[in-house]
């Protein structure tokens, strides 16, 4: 039976022809489980996986195995981007169980659906030092026969194992006590684990670490470390140049499976874009480098023209694999190269290292070896001409590769990962004033209102064709982040008040009583065995990490000190840790930061307030809260008291306490210093 048919997760349609008797996340395959006491397999991952697609070839689309999985178990099929709450608890048991997790993530559940055994990738033969997928079957439903009380015991202390670790000990506010040693250490302690020559941190794989490099380029502004500078931005050069970064079109992969970044994983995530588009926005506005601009522009280019919708919403992601193989659709050979650039194909193969026998499985990625300035000194070429040249070539590749056979698009729209880009969309405006990013950003936003919010004000987290599954915790932080970001960039303070209203949401729907932070789903979702506190900041920045730069933002636009408590309370809970483990909490970091070297409150006022807006935003200045008024409103402290129509002001503050006012940009910046 084809259960999956008419879900709207591509993930799942991916699915839904397999053999195995699928069934979506839900009380029919729950209470079936039940009925029949049979264990549930869960296997989860997402449309952009590589090795999720992998395994659905050798094991899922076989018809032995399938009549294997259907006889003995309850086969559920979750896309981890539409439910990540449920993701989030099974990943956690795998990770206890074997030390490791990924995806495609197979988890096996008792009927109540707690979880008892589980790993990653299980191949058709053993292999790799992994059991095949059909011995881990015949094993499951034996000891499922032979030992169902001890599988139920397992399975009730493991679950109660994830319970327990979501729990941090509580710091009041009151009794917290923050320092630039703090900072020191988050800062050494991150170079300590930098590749000093290629860039990012640690070994193969390597991932974007995007907002360690923000703690970074911040870590410079305030202390003026020349190692926290030049390995921020050696970090961003090298991903920029390398095979993770679409060179034709624009865009990122989601991380490299090499030291050099030249061998992507293929696949391209809306997420990772966002926050890779808004730390090069901060790395702009520091140093002015001409590659971060063009970078910017490129990437930003293509998502306009790949990932946006018609409701004006982002769409979530590329595959890795286009018919079939990985990376397909992007590498070349120099045959091709050749036929196609004629004349022009010597220089820019040599600039971009295609050669006869490839860099990669006897083909070639694209990647830049040299900066085109070295490259010309070293090879006498003309810089500007060489330019020309190299953009032409590009230009003709790329309208080669649009007839090739495109990565399967991942259409679904999630909520947070939009929230992310609004964010990056303003990011990117604010450093380089183009109002397409600008309205781009508006746009989703409008997308988020009429899509994802329903009339009794209640948000969803993902959209294709209708809105499903209520939001989870990052979904509103990141929206009400992006609110905030709107607000300083178009001088709408609208935005302010709606940030407050989805805060005070928050509270209502996911704060825990007992700590000072939010739980990842709401209190009336009923379809999960626990609620989790989730506080790492991985891929992505945790909820909480984000809610503690709200509610510090917001406590001071709306002069709410118990937020600000809370805030501070939350920071400090989290920042003994968050000094040992920089990578994994540098959200929490950056927050820290701003606590250290306190908030730069900078009102304009008065009628030519927008002229002087913009002037500010290309400036690179982290900690700040900037609002504005073009016309008199005394709805928020920072603007009370401050109009004058005769004029434009800027005022410079702290604690509502402001110095002189001044009419111009830099006498602003000399205040700050």
């Amino acid at each position: 039976m084809n259960r999956l048919i008419h879900q709207t997760s591509p993930y799942l349609l991916q699915h839904a022809h397999n053999p195995v008797d699928w069934y979506p996340w839900g009380e029919e395959a729950l209470q079936k489980a039940k009925a029949e006491n049979k264990p549930i397999l869960v296997s989860i991952g997402y449309s952009a996986c590589h090795w999720c697609h992998v395994m659905e070839r050798e094991s899922f689309e076989d018809q032995s195995t399938a009549d294997l999985m259907n006889s003995h178990f309850i086969n559920i099929k979750i896309d981890r981007e539409e439910r990540p709450d449920i993701d989030a608890i099974y990943m956690d048991a795998v990770q206890m169980i074997s030390g490791s997790g990924g995806w495609p993530l197979n988890v096996f559940l008792t009927p109540e659906a707690k979880p008892f055994y589980g790993g990653t990738y299980f191949p058709p033969v053993k292999a790799f030092n992994r059991s095949s997928w059909k011995d881990v079957l015949y094993s499951i439903n034996q000891a499922w026969q032979e030992k169902p009380t001890e599988i139920i015991a397992q399975a009730e202390n493991l679950t109660e194992h994830i319970r327990t670790s979501t729990m941090f000990g509580n710091t009041a506010a009151g009794d917290a006590v923050f320092s630039k040693e703090q900072l020191e250490t988050i800062a050494a302690n991150l170079l300590k684990n930098a590749d000093t020559a290629w860039g990012g941190f640690g070994k193969a794989p390597k991932f974007p670490q995007t907002m360690s490099i923000q703690f970074l380029l911040r870590h410079y502004y305030f202390t003026k470390d020349e190692a926290a500078l030049t390995h921020a931005l050696l970090s961003l050069d090298k991903m920029i140049c390398g095979g993770m970064y679409d060179q034709l079109e624009g865009g990122f992969a989601r991380y490299c499976t090499d030291n050099e970044w030249l061998v992507p994983h293929f696949e391209k995530m809306l997420y990772d874009n966002a926050l890779l588009l808004s730390v090069i926005s901060e790395a702009w506005q520091l140093t002015g480098k001409e590659i971060y601009k063009q970078t910017i522009e490129q990437t930003m280019n293509f998502i306009r023209q790949q990932w946006v919708s018609a409701e004006g919403g982002f769409y979530s992601a590329f595959d890795a694999d286009s018919e079939g193989v990985e990376g397909k659709f992007y590498v070349w050979s120099k045959q091709e190269v050749d036929e196609i650039l004629g004349q022009d194909t010597g220089l820019f193969c040599k600039y971009y290292d295609v050669t006869e026998h490839g860099n990669w499985e006897d083909t070639n990625i694209l990647w830049v070896k040299q900066p085109l300035e070295e490259f010309c000194k070293e090879h006498q070429l003309h810089q500007a001409d060489t330019a020309i040249t190299l953009e032409r070539s590009r230009q003709k590749l790329l309208d080669t590769r649009a007839r090739r056979i495109f990565p399967l698009l991942d259409d679904k729209m999630l909520m947070g990962w939009n929230a992310l880009m609004i964010t990056a969309c303003c990011k990117a405006y604010a450093a380089l004033q183009n109002e397409d990013w600008l309205s781009m950003a508006e746009q989703a936003n409008g997308f988020i209102e009429q899509y994802l919010m329903d009339d009794s004000g209640r948000f969803y987290h993902n959209y294709k064709k209708t809105a499903a599954n209520p939001a989870f915790l990052d979904d509103l932080a990141y929206y009400v982040q992006a609110l905030i970001h709107l607000a300083e960039v178009t001088g709408n303070n609208q935005y302010l008040h709606k940030a407050r209203l989805y805060t005070e949401k928050l509270f209502s729907d996911f704060k825990d009583a007992e700590s000072p932070f939010f739980f990842y789903t709401p209190v009336w979702q009923q379809d999960i065995i626990l609620r989790k506190k989730e506080w790492y900041d991985g891929a992505t920045p945790s909820g909480n990490s984000t809610m503690a730069w709200n509610l510090h933002y917001l406590s001071i636009v709306f002069d709410k000190p118990t937020w600000k408590e809370q805030s501070v309370e939350m920071v400090a809970t989290v920042a003994a840790t968050s000094q040992r483990y920089p990578t994994s909490f540098s959200n929490w970091s950056c927050m820290l930061q701003q606590l250290v070297n306190g908030t730069k409150e900078i009102a304009v006022s008065g009628p030519g307030s927008r002229r002087l807006l913009h002037e500010i935003l290309v400036k690179y200045i982290p900690g700040k809260i900037l609002q504005s008024q073009d016309k008199l409103n005394d709805d928020f402290p920072l603007l009370q008291h401050k109009w004058d129509n005769t004029k434009t002001e800027i005022f410079f503050c702290s604690n509502y306490a402001c110095k002189a006012p001044v009419t111009s940009v830099a006498a602003l910046l000399d205040l700050l210093k």
